[in-house]
C-alpha cells in the first residue's frame, strides 16, 4: 500500500465541508461518498469554520476540483428524482 499523501484543493475541501453542511447529510456518509477519510472532513469543517486562519492552504489536483463538482451535481438530481418519485406516487393515490 502506498504511503503517499493525497492532496485536495481548496475548492475540493469547500465543496466537501458544503455537503457535509448540508441538512439531510452526515459527514460520515458525504466521507464515504467522496472517497476520504471521515477524520480529514471533521478538521476541514473546524478549518473553515474558524476565522482566524485562512482554510484550506493546500494545494491540490483539478481532477479533484471535477469530481467534487460532479458529486454535487449528482446529489442535486437524486434529490429531484426522490422529490419527483414521492409526488407522482401521491398524484397516482389521490386523482382529482
Amino acid at each position: 500500500m502506498s504511503n503517499a499523501r493525497r492532496k485536495y484543493s481548496e475548492e475540493y475541501k469547500r465543496e466537501a465541508v458544503s455537503l457535509a453542511l448540508q441538512p439531510d447529510a452526515t459527514i460520515a456518509e458525504v466521507a464515504r461518498s467522496l472517497g476520504i477519510n471521515s477524520g480529514n472532513l471533521h478538521r476541514w469543517i473546524k478549518e473553515y469554520q474558524t476565522p482566524d486562519t485562512r482554510a484550506f492552504t493546500g494545494n491540490g489536483n483539478p481532477r479533484d476540483e471535477e469530481l467534487a463538482k460532479l458529486k454535487r451535481e449528482l446529489a442535486q438530481v437524486k434529490k429531484e428524482r426522490d422529490f419527483l418519485r414521492e409526488a407522482a406516487a401521491y398524484f397516482a393515490k389521490h386523482p382529482k
